[in-house]
């Protein structure tokens, strides 16, 4: 469905996913919630819908409808920097880790959404789910190669 400013209507929606600096599993338990209430506050502030999103242990999953008077990298660098700005101000400690406050890695992943919103929606719902079905595959026993007679 379209939205309107003063004077457009508009559908303008995202796929977007970023990582933490060096990509470390930081997303977790406390930190989760605080970074997915820090992002929720940040869209708000701007008009921007969060469709759907997903925190996984190593980067994050947005499908955002953002208005057409901001670019997309004008919107990624604002919730990239305040919310590193913020998720310091809630985790000292994490200073240490990282320094100067690069909560997160310098690039991000975008891609316009179109009619497949449905699509990318359930993809976003259900990505956590199918990684932890391939880390069970990937757990199989192998045969030892080395296992057999001495020569």
């Amino acid at each position: 469905m379209a939205e309107s400013l003063a004077h457009s209507k508009w559908v303008c929606k995202y796929h977007i996913v970023f990582t933490p600096k060096y990509r470390r599993k930081m997303i977790y338990n406390e930190l989760r919630e605080d970074i997915k209430e820090i992002i929720k506050d940040l869209c708000k502030w701007k008009g921007i819908k969060i469709i759907e999103g997903h925190m996984m242990s190593d980067h994050v999953h947005l499908l955002l409808s953002i208005p057409p008077k901001y670019s997309i990298s004008s919107v990624m660098g604002y919730l990239k920097g305040k919310s590193a700005m913020m998720i310091f101000e809630r985790h000292a400690n994490l200073r240490y880790k990282y320094g100067r406050r690069n909560f997160w890695s310098t690039g991000y992943y975008v891609s316009t959404v179109g009619i497949n919103e449905l699509t990318v929606a359930k993809y976003i719902r259900e990505q956590e789910k199918q990684d932890q079905i391939m880390d069970k595959i990937s757990l199989k026993e192998y045969e030892n190669p080395f296992k057999g007679r001495a020569r």
